[in-house]
C-alpha cells in the first residue's frame, strides 16, 4: 500500500484496497453510475436484502483479480508482465460498465429501441471520445494500452490466461458474484473457498488457466454452488415473475408512447424510442429512473400499464406458478387452448394473464474452453460430480391464483397423453 491507496470496507472480502490508478477510474461519472444498477434486478422482491450493486461487485472482481495475479506470479514467475497484470485488474474492474438498468432483466430489444448486449455497450462506452472513463484510461495507459485492454476483454490476447482471469468458467467475475449474491440474499446453499481455488491454479503450457489435481474438490464445490444459486435464486419463481412484470410494463409504455397516449421522462423516451441511442443517453439510464417511472405508471388510466406497475407496487394478487414438475413445452402447447378457455371463463384476459418464463442454464459443459485440469483433461473427465451436474431447462407458467388448480389439471392430462 502507498499513501494514495484507498481502503473500502466490504461485507464479502473485508478490505478492498484501491490503488491510485484504480481510484481514478472508480471516481469517473461513468463508473459511479454502477451504484444505481442493482446486481440482481428484481431479486429483492424475493430476498429483501439483495439490493447490492454492480458497483461493489466490480470492486470485488478487481480485488480478486489482484490476489490471483500475485499467486500466479509466485507459481509461474514472469509469465504475466507487470503491465499486463495492471490491465487485467482494469479489465476486471470495468467488465460491467455496459449494463443497463435492472442488469440482465432489461437486456431486451422489446424495451430498447437501440438494443445491444451489455458487453457491446461497454465497448462503445470505452470508444466514445467524450467519455470520462476513456479519457482517464488514455492518461493512464495510452492508445496502445487501451487496445491491449480491449484484447483482454474480448479474448484475442496472448497469453489467453489474461482473458481467462476476467472471463471464463472460473473467472473473478463469477467467483465474486456467487460469493456476493449468497451473502446478500441470505441463501445458505453451499460454499467454496476462493483462496483454495486460487492456490490450485496454474498457467498451463497452452497459456490458459489450469487447475491442479488437488484443487478439483474445491472447484466441484464452486460448480455445485453455482448450480444451486441458479436453481434457488436467479431462477426463483418470484424473481422470474417480477422480471416479467417489469418487461411487460415497459413494453406497454413503449406502445403508448408511440400512440401519443403516454408522456415519460426525456431519458426513458430515448430508451424506448431512439433507434440510434448515444452512449451519453445510455449512461443516463439507471435503476432509480426506471423505478420512478414504474411508480408513476400505477395511476395511469391505461388498464394494462397500471396492471403490471400495480402488481409490482403492491406485491399482492400476483400470478401463481403452475405446480407441475418438469413442465415441457410440448405439454404446455398441448394444453394451451384449454388453459386460455379456463382463464377466459374466470374473467381474465388469456393474452395478458398467461405468463411464461423460460429457464435455461447449462449445468456444466466443457463449452467455451471448459475448466482444464493439469494433464490436459477437462474437469468433467476427472470428476463424476461435475459430469453429473445437469442443465436447467424448464418452462415456468404463471396464471391468476383462482385458475391455478384447473390449469394444473389440464396440463397433467396433456402430460399423461404425451
Amino acid at each position: 500500500m502507498t499513501g494514495h491507496d484507498r481502503v473500502v470496507r466490504d461485507n464479502v472480502h473485508r478490505d478492498i484496497v484501491l490503488d491510485d490508478d484504480i481510484s481514478r477510474l472508480v471516481d469517473t461519472r461513468t463508473f459511479q453510475r454502477l451504484r444505481d444498477v442493482k446486481q440482481l434486478a428484481t431479486c429483492h422482491y424475493v430476498f429483501p436484502t439483495a439490493t447490492h450493486t454492480r458497483f461493489v461487485h466490480s470492486l470485488g472482481a478487481q480485488h480478486l483479480a489482484g490476489i490471483l495475479l500475485k499467486h500466479l506470479e509466485t507459481v509461474n514467475p514472469g509469465r504475466i508482465s507487470p503491465e499486463d497484470a495492471r490491465l487485467v485488474r482494469f479489465a476486471a474492474l470495468l467488465h460491467d460498465i455496459g449494463h443497463p438498468p435492472f442488469s440482465h432483466a432489461l437486456e431486451s430489444d422489446k424495451v430498447f429501441a437501440t438494443y445491444h448486449h451489455h458487453e457491446t455497450w461497454g465497448r462503445k462506452i470505452l470508444e466514445d471520445p467524450d467519455n470520462d472513463l476513456r479519457q482517464v484510461l488514455l492518461e493512464l495507459i495510452g492508445e496502445d494500452g487501451l487496445s491491449r485492454l480491449f484484447s483482454i476483454l474480448d479474448g484475442t490476447c496472448e497469453p489467453p490466461v489474461l482473458h481467462d482471469i476476467v472471463s471464463s468458467q472460473l473467472d473473478v467475475d463469477r467467483l465474486d458474484y456467487l460469493m456476493r449474491d449468497q451473502v446478500n440474499t441470505g441463501a445458505k446453499i453451499g460454499t467454496f473457498d476462493v483462496y483454495r481455488i486460487f492456490r490450485s491454479l496454474r498457467i498451463g503450457d497452452d497459456g490458459h488457466l489450469t487447475v491442479s489435481r488437488g484443487g478439483v474438490s474445491e472447484v466441484e464445490s464452486y460448480l455445485l454452488m453455482r448450480y444451486h444459486m441458479y436453481h434457488n435464486v436467479y431462477f426463483h419463481k418470484l424473481n422470474m415473475l417480477t422480471t416479467s412484470y417489469v418487461i411487460r410494463a415497459l413494453v406497454r409504455a413503449r406502445e403508448l408512447v408511440e400512440e401519443g397516449k403516454l408522456t415519460v421522462s426525456v431519458r426513458m423516451n430515448r430508451m424506448l424510442m431512439d433507434d440510434n441511442l448515444s452512449v451519453k443517453d445510455y449512461l443516463a439510464l439507471t435503476d432509480s429512473l426506471i423505478q420512478a417511472e414504474l411508480s408513476a405508471f400505477v395511476t395511469h388510466d391505461d388498464p394494462i400499464l397500471s396492471k403490471w406497475a400495480g402488481l409490482l407496487a403492491r406485491r399482492a394478487n400476483m400470478h401463481k406458478r403452475v405446480r407441475v414438475r418438469d413442465l415441457t413445452e410440448l405439454a404446455y402447447w398441448d394444453a394451451k387452448s384449454r388453459i386460455e378457455d379456463i382463464l377466459a371463463k374466470a374473467g381474465h384476459d388469456p393474452l395478458l394473464d398467461m405468463i411464461t418464463a423460460r429457464v435455461h442454464k447449462e449445468g456444466y459443459r466443457p463449452y467455451a474452453g471448459g475448466i482444464m485440469v493439469e494433464g490436459g483433461l477437462d474437469i468433467s473427465d476427472v470428476s463424476p460430480i461435475v459430469a453429473s451436474i445437469k442443465r436447467l431447462d424448464d418452462i415456468m407458467l404463471f396464471v391468476p391464483a383462482d385458475c391455478r388448480e384447473a390449469v394444473e389439471d389440464v396440463i397433467q392430462e396433456a402430460i399423461a397423453g404425451e
